[in-house]
């Protein structure tokens, strides 16, 4: 891209007072590159916003510095936000020279629909971004995967399938066999085993409390011998009483 053009200015606010540039809707920002000395400066929120949108942090930024009659051309490196508000709070300029290679993680956007998915497959993104080394001019804005091409459980897209100009974009990861995205089985929630009763534990429980019932209709009978003296203990009386 040629148009994407931002105008900064020399910033001597540092410190905990750059709180007072934030509230003028100013960003505090850094200049920093291969042999240079960081400079300090401040962007306009708004402006830098509309340029980031369309640039992203793989695409030339032409940077106007004050009374500076060239321009610098640099990546945003990174645009730091608050983790709560999302609000920008800080921006890196990262310039570059146009005829020197420069080393960069490019992004990964997921395109079409995986005909697997449909199949009960689950979508994993393996890699975010994919790090390479090109001229700045050269580099891609993101990596387009389309996965529609993915037909089976199981099957993936990886670095070799990726469709670039390998004479002027290098992929730095060696192992180019390395999955990108995968369409994988789903996973199985465990299930509890059901305890199962030991088998005659409930007989034994009910034998149990037979024979103890059977324990108390043995106490209460009594025993041969005692009957047998008890009718013996009461025939004499018995007798006697005949007499008279």
């Amino acid at each position: 891209m040629t148009d994407l053009n931002l105008k900064v200015n020399i910033r001597k606010v540092l410190g905990r007072k750059v709180k007072k540039l934030r509230a003028e809707s100013q960003l505090p920002a850094n200049i920093y590159g291969k042999g240079l000395k960081s400079q300090a400066v401040a962007v306009s929120l708004k402006d830098l916003l509309a340029i980031y949108k369309k640039a992203g942090e793989t695409n030339i930024v032409e940077l106007s510095l004050d009374k500076e009659t060239k321009t610098r051309p640099v990546l945003i490196h990174r645009l730091q936000k608050d983790p709560v508000t999302d609000e920008p709070l800080h921006a890196d300029f990262r310039q570059v020279d146009l005829k020197a290679k420069v080393q960069i993680n490019i992004p990964v956007e997921l395109i079409g629909e995986a005909p697997a998915v449909t199949k009960g497959g689950v979508l994993v993104l393996l890699m975010d971004e994919i790090e390479v080394e090109a001229l700045p001019a050269d580099l891609p804005d993101k990596f387009k995967i389309d996965i529609s091409k993915i037909e089976e459980i199981g099957q993936g897209i990886a670095l070799k399938d990726l469709k670039i100009d390998q004479i002027k974009v290098k992929i730095l990861l060696e192992d180019k066999d390395q999955l990108v995205v995968q369409v994988e089985e789903p996973k199985k929630e465990e299930e509890k085993p059901v305890e199962a009763e030991t088998p005659g534990e409930e007989d034994e429980e009910k034998k149990e409390g037979e024979a103890k019932e059977g324990e108390g209709a043995k106490e209460g009978e009594a025993k041969p011998e005692e009957t047998k003296k008890e009718a013996e203990e009461g025939a004499p009386q018995a007798s006697k009483e005949k007499k008279k």
